[in-house]
């Protein structure tokens, strides 16, 4: 028996094809999403429908939809779309996460509330945005979906279909409480104006019914769906302990949890994860492209970049880089810049160059592991993923900066692969998910800590913000 697990991303629509039992591999397909911090939903199903051609979804038995977090995707009675869906990227609404944020009684208030403390890419901003910004098209507005929401609702049917959503995505809107299960409907309408409708938070592993939409075979169960960080916890087999560090276009750190989080410091977002635990998360801006900016400035390319890295000495004679390239969301710097500290005659070289771009980009998300831990969240392992993570020298670097063993699993479709665990538990309907091997193949990077290497981080980095 087969499922499929879609990943509905910013850059475009990920389908896996997937055996129900085992989890092995069968076939996988992929199409693009325009670029953009807003977009019309459609392209996201049109996406949907280009990736499931030519039979991608012949005899799959249960599917599953995984997308990026927090879009707004406003729709009136009918269910038509409002407007073009604001992204999480999408920055217009900082100002009104600082008033609500205010309005509230400060971060402590929104901490306590809903695990969070507003920022730009929440939805509750957005919807405030629209509010304040957009009132000819916020009167027409009767319900708020996320992206998964509104894909998952279109697979069973739209129109009279009910929407659902999981305690996971829910968790990233700033309405909606994880550690009580429940909506907040007092802080949507501080933010909106008035009631919205917003979809049932449906358990983990039910179902929200058939495949019904048009051009699509008849699948019997659509798991309820989840978010993307939930998802690829999901799909790495993460259990309470571990610590999954993601080294995209940005950087993540995410964690199991038993027990929510409340961090007034805004660092780590409280969400809930996809199987009823809990998965606070840390965000910076600054990750791969970091790497991806080091070898265009040396004028190589990444695999030699990685080789001079690892021609340099650990602290990379002294050189440290504060990777804030394109500003910072975690510390909340969106007009920072990075610099490159420490310079010298004896250090001005390519792969003491690369070396320091290495440990900045990692030194930031060891940054985010101590968030986690502050909040006390256990960590037992690191789990490296992204696409920097294919470097040997982010893999020979990571585990003396972060001062932890360094698990890397082999290269997958995380979240997609998660969306297809979900589909496979909705449709065993057991009380945990079907048990899909996780992390076995996965390789482990040991080192020692190098004494000096986050503590000029540190001061590089307080000189910058004013606290170490």
């Amino acid at each position: 028996m087969l499922v499929a697990g879609v990943d509905s991303s910013t850059q475009g629509t990920k389908i896996v094809v997937r055996r129900a039992d085992t989890g092995e591999p069968v076939r996988a397909a992929q199409a693009p999403h325009p670029d953009g911090t807003e977009i019309d939903p459609r392209h996201w199903w049109e996406a949907l429908l280009g990736a499931c051609g030519d039979g991608m979804l012949e005899g799959v038995a249960a599917i599953g939809v995984a997308a990026q977090q927090h879009g707004m995707v406003a729709l009136d009675a009918d269910g038509a779309v409002v407007r073009p869906a604001l992204l999480w990227n999408d920055t217009r609404s900082a100002g009104a996460a600082r008033d609500l944020v205010a309005e509230l009684g400060g971060p402590q208030a929104w901490a306590r509330a809903v695990g969070s403390v507003p920022v730009a890419s929440l939805t509750v901003t957005k919807l405030r945005w629209l509010a304040e910004h957009e009132p000819a098209n916020a009167a027409r507005v009767e319900r708020v979906l996320l992206p998964h929401d509104w894909l998952t609702w279109r697979l069973t049917g739209g129109g009279g279909a009910e929407a659902l959503t999981d305690r996971g995505d829910a968790s990233g809107t700033g309405y909606y409480s994880p550690a009580d299960g429940a909506y907040r409907p007092d802080l949507l309408r501080a933010a909106f104006g008035r009631d919205l409708a917003v979809p049932r938070v449906a358990a983990p592993s039910e179902s929200a019914g058939p495949v019904r939409a048009a051009g699509l075979p008849a699948i019997g169960t659509v798991s309820v769906g989840t978010g993307d960080n939930m998802a690829a916890a999901l799909g790495l087999g993460a259990g309470p302990g571990d610590v999954v560090v993601s080294l995209g276009t940005s950087g993540t750190a995410f964690a199991v949890a038993e027990e929510p989080t409340f961090d007034a410091s805004g660092l780590v977002t409280g969400f809930a994860d996809a199987t009823g635990r809990f998965l606070p998360l840390v965000c910076t801006l600054n990750a791969a492209r970091v790497i991806d900016a080091g070898a265009r400035m040396l004028g190589v390319d990444l695999a030699e970049f990685g080789r001079l890295a690892l021609e340099a000495p650990p602290g990379a004679g002294g050189l440290t880089l504060l990777p804030y390239l394109d500003g910072e969301r975690t510390p909340n710097l969106p007009d920072a810049a990075g610099r490159l500290d420490g310079l010298t005659r004896a250090n001005l070289t390519p792969p003491a160059i690369a070396r320091a771009f290495v440990e900045g980009m990692l030194c930031g998300l060891a940054d985010a592991v101590d968030a986690l831990t502050a909040q006390g969240v256990p960590v037992r392992r690191v789990l490296l993923i992204g696409g920097a993570a294919r470097s040997a020298a982010v893999r020979a670097v990571a585990p003396q900066v972060l001062g932890r063993p360094v698990v890397v699993p082999e290269p997958g479709e995380y979240v997609a692969d998660g969306a297809a665990r979900q589909a496979a538990w909705a449709l065993a309907g057991t009380p945990e998910p079907p048990e899909w091997g996780g992390t076995a193949a996965a390789e482990v990077y040991e080192a020692d800590p190098v004494p000096g290497v986050r503590e000029r981080y540190a001061e590089v980095r307080a000189g910058l913000t004013g606290a170490a």
